[in-house]
């Protein structure tokens, strides 16, 4: 029998808490964080340098040498304050919950591939002294086989997923408000959830505390996260059909989505993803969006680099709001 995510961080005393399906996803680490903190472990949250295109409407993630006001650590990773922006002048959501939190976040750059991210996530976690990576998913894409319909953004959090399994630290898996990006649905995430009990790849799972709420409620209105957003909102009872994404997708809210499932990494890894093994040897962003490619895997880059979005541009809120409210 596996170790439970507690006794896992029985372990450790410095925890890294990434989300790392990019956006808003950083929003979603606030939970565990605050739940590490009461089990007595540090903590340092972050992102990726990906936004959604509602923040920033260009294809892909920023690399670090386009962005200011960061502490770089390693190649690959920094440490975002209030300030850290894109050269074009763009806040991510890791500089408002900078901000909001009044502590330093983390940024990992995907630019260099898999390879990148796993040398820079070591580097990074040596120096600081890190002894425990979580990488927290909202929305649960990343537990999808790859061929189930409906999924639009595996490329992120599955290129973070088979780093996870090769850092020289412990690492776990969150997933929370499964469902909230409109990807799996709910008898979707069930089943690939019963696949990874059945590999014995469940840890926990964590239901979000009123005062997990209240934090995310502060710091919610001043991003443009959706799917963190609908994940405090069934922890208030919302539930039923709500449209995201300017109206191109209908998520099925229900108190799953206020959850986090605390999973073996590397059950994904080698029993559930279709691409995670491929992607451990890229070295460049165009490898790991070829592999997707070749395993006919939907990716986000393609939505982005293909403007996607325009479409229903008009009708996304989203896109008409500052970052930082």
């Amino acid at each position: 029998m596996k170790k439970s995510f507690e006794e896992i961080v029985k372990r450790s005393s410095f925890a890294m808490v990434i989300g790392i399906g990019g956006g808003g996803d950083v929003v979603g680490t606030i939970p565990t964080s605050r739940y590490l903190r009461w089990l007595g472990v540090r903590t340092v949250i972050g992102g990726l340098t990906w936004e959604r295109y509602v923040n920033d409407p260009e294809p892909g993630p920023r690399k670090m040498e386009e962005i200011v006001e960061i502490k770089k650590l390693s190649a690959t990773v920094g440490l975002a304050n209030s300030k850290t922006r894109t050269t074009k002048g763009i806040r991510f959501t890791e500089s408002v919950v900078a901000g909001m939190l009044e502590e330093e976040t983390v940024l990992v750059d995907l630019n260099q591939g898999v390879q990148g991210v796993i040398d820079g996530l070591n580097e990074t976690m040596e120096a600081l002294g890190v002894d425990l990576f979580v990488g927290v998913d909202v929305g649960g894409d990343v537990l999808a086989s790859g061929s189930e319909e409906g999924l639009h953004s595996m490329l992120a959090d599955s290129m973070v997923l088979a780093a996870m399994v090769n850092l020289k630290v412990p690492a776990v898996l969150g997933m929370l408000g499964g469902g909230t990006d409109g990807e799996l649905s709910t008898e979707q995430l069930i089943r690939q959830l019963s696949k990874i009990a059945e590999y014995d790849g469940f840890l926990g799972v964590r239901g979000l505390t009123p005062e997990d709420v209240k934090v995310m409620e502060e710091i919610i209105p001043k991003t443009k996260t959706e799917a963190s957003a609908l994940a405090a909102k069934a922890a208030r009872g919302v539930q039923g059909e709500v449209t995201i994404r300017g109206g191109s997708r209908k998520v099925q809210l229900t108190p799953m989505a206020a959850m986090t499932f605390y999973l073996d990494p590397r059950v994904i890894f080698e029993k559930i993803s279709s691409v995670a093994k491929d992607l451990v040897p890229t070295r460049t962003l165009d490898e790991a969006q070829a592999v997707l490619e070749r395993n006919g895997v939907p990716s986000e880059l393609t939505f982005e680099r293909n403007y996607i979005w325009k479409q229903f541009a008009e009708k996304d809120e989203l896109l008409k709001r500052r970052m930082g409210g």
